[in-house]
């Protein structure tokens, strides 16, 4: 499979005539290729969505609901195509790409109907014969950046809510993994979506990252990045003074309190850490157990954890698969070996398997490291691999003050059977969610995002789509006639 950009309505080649050969972590073998964008190609979809963007938010919000409805539809029809080739150059399963497409299908159909309900207010006014309106207008050429580990779900994240709100978008999707995304594309032009509202460049992040950040042409950046990153698109955009929506990662602390269920604690936190092998914005990093069940929490979250069997994620029945590449596995490598040259305990995992399939691809035995202590790189850095770092704590009082000790806060787990005890620190920790005895934090309707240096902004929810729109106060003298 081979793709190129999409721009102004149109598959073009990259200027310098660029292209990278994507291929399976699993196996090595060649997936497709992909042109891959300049800083040339970020100036030519800019102008085309500067010149879609006055028709396209002036039209009714109905007619660009119709366009998203019908592109969801496309979508969900051609699920099997891009599933399988969101696992082939991803390598996440089956299952999980096809549970990652359809909750996109879902965000772009729940936008399309939220985009119908913009509106504005009266407001009180100062005096009888002033009417203060408040209303709003879409913010203008919004730049997205998406990553690789949840390349379309993400992908709608920012594209969905833009497009209701009556923005045009210049997107650069990862270089890594572009080529399910540009089905995804396909399936907006297919939908009758005007040339020029939706441009998409795959390209590096210091080339076309920086060019999007940087260009005057664009409103606002929409990024899902690691805190680096996202650090360097702030100070890129700061000339114009864009409006940012920046999700950067965390390091998510789970507890587990002494009334846990601790057999549900440990399948839970299993899943959390190693689904999609640790490659998540909110996976589990840090798991803090209570000293008086931390040892049969150990043995059962290690339990769980020697069940997982890797394989080729395109396989009936395979639900785990290989990280991305090298790079991910030599940095959880590295994690894992700090940890233990610290003084922790490796429990279970920590390898490459060998022999066969395992020889090709970039496959990493799900690790577990127990009484990881502080200061460690599994404890304060964000490992993104398969690599969990557990530690026992005295009480409720040290469970908090080491969950809130780092300056990340995206997602957070507490586990407990009293709901009373469990409230009161889920609003103490300092993270944007917090999940009570449930290992996902994201939900449609509710915004999702982080504190501290985990973001700032928005996505998902109402929050998801006001975040494109600029307001105006209009403000009217009204003199009486009667």
């Amino acid at each position: 499979m081979d793709r190129n950009l999409f721009i102004d309505g149109a598959w073009v080649d990259a200027s310098a005539g660029t292209r990278a050969d994507i291929k399976d972590p699993a196996t090595g073998d060649l997936v497709g290729t992909s042109s891959i964008a300049a800083r040339a190609d970020v100036d030519r979809a800019v102008l085309a969505a500067a010149r879609a963007l006055s028709a396209w938010g002036g039209i009714h919000a109905d007619e660009r609901a119709r366009i998203l409805h019908r592109a969801a539809d496309l979508i969900e029809a051609r699920v099997e195509a891009i599933a399988d080739t969101l696992t082939r150059e991803q390598g996440k399963p089956i299952p999980d790409a096809k549970k990652e497409i359809l909750f996109g299908v879902t965000v772009i159909r729940y936008y399309a109907e939220e985009g119908r309900r913009l509106g504005g207010s009266i407001r009180p006014a100062s005096r009888s014969d002033i009417r203060s309106l408040v209303t709003t207008a879409p913010v203008g050429v919004v730049g997205g950046i998406v990553p690789w580990n949840y390349p379309v779900d993400l992908y709608a994240w920012k594209v969905a809510p833009s497009l209701a709100a009556g923005c045009t978008l210049v997107v650069k999707p990862p270089h890594e993994t572009p080529l399910a995304i540009g089905q995804v594309v396909q399936c907006f032009a297919d939908a009758g979506l005007p040339a020029g509202v939706l441009n998409d460049i795959p390209g590096t992040g210091p080339e076309v990252g920086a060019a999007l950040a940087e260009h005057p042409g664009i409103a606002m950046i929409s990024a899902t990045a690691s805190v680096p990153a996202g650090q360097s698109i702030m100070r890129a955009g700061a000339a114009t003074l864009k409006r940012m929506s920046l999700e950067l990662g965390g390091h998510s602390p789970f507890i587990v309190l002494d009334d846990a269920d601790v057999e549900e604690a440990a399948a839970a936190a299993a899943r959390r850490s190693f689904s999609n092998m640790g490659q998540i914005c909110i996976a589990v990093n840090r798991i803090l157990v209570s000293k008086p069940i931390h040892s049969r929490f150990v043995e059962a979250l290690a339990a769980e954890t020697r069940k997982i069997e890797l394989g080729h994620g395109v396989e009936p029945g395979v639900l785990y698969g290989p990280v991305l590449n090298e790079s991910v596995r030599a940095r959880t490598t590295r994690h894992l070996d700090d940890a233990v040259r610290r003084g922790a305990k490796l429990v279970t995992g920590g390898s490459a398997p060998k022999g066969g399939l395992y020889d090709r691809g970039f496959f990493f035995e799900p690790a577990l490291v127990d009484e990881v202590p502080d200061g460690a790189l599994a404890v304060t850095e964000e490992t993104f691999g398969p690599l969990a770092a557990i530690r026992s704590v005295a009480d409720d009082r040290e469970a908090l003050a080491i969950a809130n000790s780092l300056p990340y806060g995206l997602a957070s787990y507490v586990y407990s059977g009293d709901l009373e005890r469990a409230w009161s620190m889920a609003e103490q920790i300092e993270a944007g969610a917090v999940g009570v005895n449930v290992n996902d934090t994201s939900e449609l309707q509710a915004p999702f995002g982080g504190w501290k240096m985990s973001g700032i902004g928005r996505e998902l929810g109402r929050e998801g789509i006001e975040a494109y729109r600029e307001s105006k106060h209009i403000k009217m003298r009204v003199r009486q006639r009667i």
